[in-house]
């Protein structure tokens, strides 16, 4: 079984200066969602992890540089999630790589990050629309004493039964450290739900508390999921974590109740 310290992470590895899909590394998505209580097997989300690619390029047939930004959508039922910095060096190996024409470069992508995942990767040429405002009301500027910061509080939240609502909350203060190398990483989280009305400060107490914690993104974003589904039982809910970018790429992990197709808006903030 492939696990973070097997991989390039927090080691010195030199950029590639040849085509090498073997750079990529898979790790199991098993293990963290046992760690949480979440079956495999019968997932209580649907869901992606949406990567940003902004320096991309390759070859054309006669030599000449092609360069491009990317969306890639990495389903939430593939058996792995692709390593960041293994993708990283994966794109840099096509630096020097002809292809015909960029349809076979993208094909070519996607064919390389669907055998990694295990499950078929979506890659589309663009990006989505920066925003500037977060959607929703934002709890960052709750007049809140705030003193733990690790491991995740899931006792700080909780919903009033006798209030349902539909709205969107929103914070720009998620930080969680990455599990090998220590390294920080920056999010805007969105939370959208029908049900009991979440207690905003409670809420904020718990984003907040991440804020020493050691997950993958997307472990995070699935932690938050089930916590919120368990203690504040929602009749559907969504939630998406924009990260900020890292070696010309950003993850923005969505999960959501079953029936939820797609995100609400699919849009990069200003941080990305």
């Amino acid at each position: 079984m492939n696990t973070p310290q097997d991989s390039s992470l927090g080691r010195e590895v030199a950029y590639p200066s040849q085509y090498d899909p073997a750079l990529l590394f898979p790790i199991p998505r098993r293990a963290a969602r046992e760690e949480i209580g979440v079956d495999e097997a019968n997932l209580p989300f649907v869901g992606h992890d949406r990567w940003q690619a902004y320096e991309l390029s390759w070859l054309d047939r006669r030599g000449k540089p092609r360069v491009a930004v990317a969306t890639v959508s990495v389903p939430c039922t593939s058996p792995n999630l692709i390593e960041s910095k293994s993708f990283k060096l994966y794109l840099n190996s096509l630096n020097s790589t002809r292809f015909d024409d960029d349809e076979q470069a993208r094909q070519r992508i996607a064919g390389d990050l669907s055998a990694c995942a295990g499950a078929v990767v979506n890659v589309v040429f663009g990006v989505p629309l920066l925003v500037e405002a977060a959607e929703g009301e934002s709890l960052d500027e709750l007049d809140v004493a705030i003193e733990r910061y690790g491991p995740p509080a899931p006792e700080y939240l909780s919903a009033n039964a006798g209030q349902v609502v539909t709205e969107t909350l929103s914070s720009a203060l998620l930080k969680s450290n990455c599990p090998v190398t220590g390294q920080p990483d920056w999010a805007s989280v969105s939370v959208r739900y029908r049900g009991p009305r979440i207690d905003r400060e409670g809420l904020l107490r718990y984003l907040v508390s991440y804020r020493e914690h050691a997950e993958f993104h997307e472990q995070c974003v699935e932690r938050i999921f089930n916590e919120l589904t368990l203690r504040c039982q929602p009749e559907w809910l969504e939630v998406e974590a924009r990260y900020t970018r890292r070696g010309g790429l950003d993850i923005n992990p969505w999960r959501a109740s079953a029936g939820i197709e797609q995100p609400a808006r699919t849009v990069r903030d200003l941080r990305q």
